[in-house]
C-alpha cells in the first residue's frame, strides 16, 4: 500500500506534481493520494486576489485524481508537513525542486532529514 503526499503551492504548474503523484500509485485499491498546501499565517491563504480561484483549482484537481485535499495555515510549515506525514501514514512525498537542494537551510533538505526512514522523498525538477 502506498500513501503519496503531493506538496503544492498556489501555482497551476503544480498539476505536474499531482499527476506524478497519481501516476506513482500502483493499481492497489488501498493506495491513497493526498494533495497538501501549507501557507504561512502572515501570507494570504493561496495568493493575493485569487484565493478562491486557487482553492477551486486545487479542489478540482483533487476530484480529478481522486485525492484527499488539505489546505492549512501554519507558522511552522516543516513541522506541519511532518505531522501530516505521520498522521496519514505517508510512504512517499512528492514536491517540486526549489533553490539549492544541498544547502542545509533548504526546506527540502530539512524535510528529507525529518522523514528519513519513514517516507521516501521524491523531488521533481
Amino acid at each position: 500500500m502506498k500513501n503519496v503526499m503531493v506538496c503544492v503551492t498556489q501555482q497551476k504548474t503544480c498539476d505536474r506534481l499531482i499527476k506524478y503523484g497519481h501516476d506513482y500509485l500502483s493499481e492497489d485499491d488501498d493506495d491513497e493520494l493526498f494533495i497538501i498546501h501549507v501557507a504561512y499565517h502572515e501570507f494570504n491563504f493561496l495568493g493575493k486576489s485569487r484565493e478562491g480561484e486557487a482553492l477551486e483549482y486545487l479542489y478540482e484537481k483533487a476530484l480529478e485524481y481522486g485525492a484527499n485535499l488539505t489546505v492549512v495555515k501554519s507558522d511552522n510549515v516543516l513541522g506541519t508537513l511532518v505531522d501530516l506525514i505521520n498522521k496519514n501514514n505517508i510512504t512517499h512525498v512528492v514536491l517540486g525542486q526549489s533553490g539549492d537542494r544541498q544547502s542545509n537551510n533548504n526546506i527540502i533538505k530539512k524535510l528529507e532529514n525529518k522523514i528519513k526512514g519513514k517516507a521516501e522523498l521524491i523531488v521533481i525538477p
